[in-house]
């Protein structure tokens, strides 16, 4: 995600919700993978902030612990509540004069990578930052207009081009996504995309950072843990849910995305807290 301030001058944001006048006071809040552009009016001065999707994600579990049962559930939480794709937040002058300071004392420690011994000065002025940002967020409960997105999308490769998805590689997304128990197969999605075995990879690729085999993999671990917290579904019958007949690949697939194994996940879940049992 990008989290651009106007420290200067205005502009007329282009994006997917339209065209909105910007202006010193005013922070653009953009989703991984959003095409956006500006036209100055007369100048524009802007400081942009990169945050790594997983970054991101790793904070909103913490924000949510009580409400997740673990990492894997973080994706989905963070569709439902942050659907639109580009956000303008007016925080106003003096509230957006705050964040100068921090904003440049974080590009002067991280403008070639930070040192290890800054790395904890670079996290505060990040959450400094975003300590005033976030109460202007707007939240949805529930996708509300068709215009907005129903994902946000998994990682990018950090060195990808700034660059629309395409409507093919939205489409396999959304196939792989709503069956994963299908055994799809590069050529099948390809056929349906009218594209061949290698411009499909290359598409989803530029899109998700992921082939979209290693997509339907991780979409399906994601749906295994939510299968195994279910004490009457055996692990094998788990794998086969989501498209697995070898206990051993889902064993294999579960370790490499997890980090641990099926059987391992299963007893973290079952741990007593204070005396207590989590549920299962």
């Amino acid at each position: 995600m990008k989290l651009i301030v106007v420290r200067d001058g205005s502009a007329i944001l282009f994006s997917e919700g339209g065209e909105h006048p910007i202006n010193v006071g005013d922070v653009v809040l953009l989703a991984a993978n959003t095409l956006c552009g500006s036209e100055p009016e007369g100048h524009i001065t802007v400081s942009t902030i990169y945050a790594d999707s997983d970054y991101v994600l790793d904070q909103l579990f913490w924000q949510h612990a009580d409400l997740l049962c673990d990492r894997l559930d973080t994706q989905e939480l963070a569709d439902t509540l942050y659907t639109e794709p580009a956000q303008i937040l007016r925080l106003g002058e003096h509230r957006a004069g705050m964040l100068m300071p921090w904003v440049d004392e974080l590009v002067a420690l991280t403008t070639d990578g930070i040192a290890r011994h800054r790395f904890h000065r670079a996290q505060a002025l990040w959450f400094s930052i975003i300590d005033q940002v976030s109460p202007f967020i707007e939240v949805s409960p529930h996708r509300i207009a068709p215009g907005q997105r129903a994902h946000i999308r998994p990682t990018l490769p950090r060195d990808r081009r700034f660059a629309p998805l395409r409507a093919e590689a939205r489409e396999v997304e959304a196939l792989l996504r709503g069956d994963v128990a299908h055994d799809w197969t590069l050529p099948e999605l390809a056929d349906v995309v009218h594209l061949s075995s290698k411009q499909l990879g290359r598409v989803f690729v530029e899109a998700f950072g992921k082939t979209p085999l290693a997509y339907l993999t991780m979409l399906r671990v994601q749906e295994m843990s939510r299968q195994l917290r279910d004490p009457e579904v055996s692990i094998a019958e788990a794998g086969q849910r989501v498209g697995w007949q070898s206990r051993n690949r889902a064993t294999e697939a579960f370790r490499e995305h997890a980090g641990m194994t099926p059987t391992r996940y299963r007893q973290m879940q079952r741990m007593p807290v204070n005396g207590t049992s989590t549920p299962a």
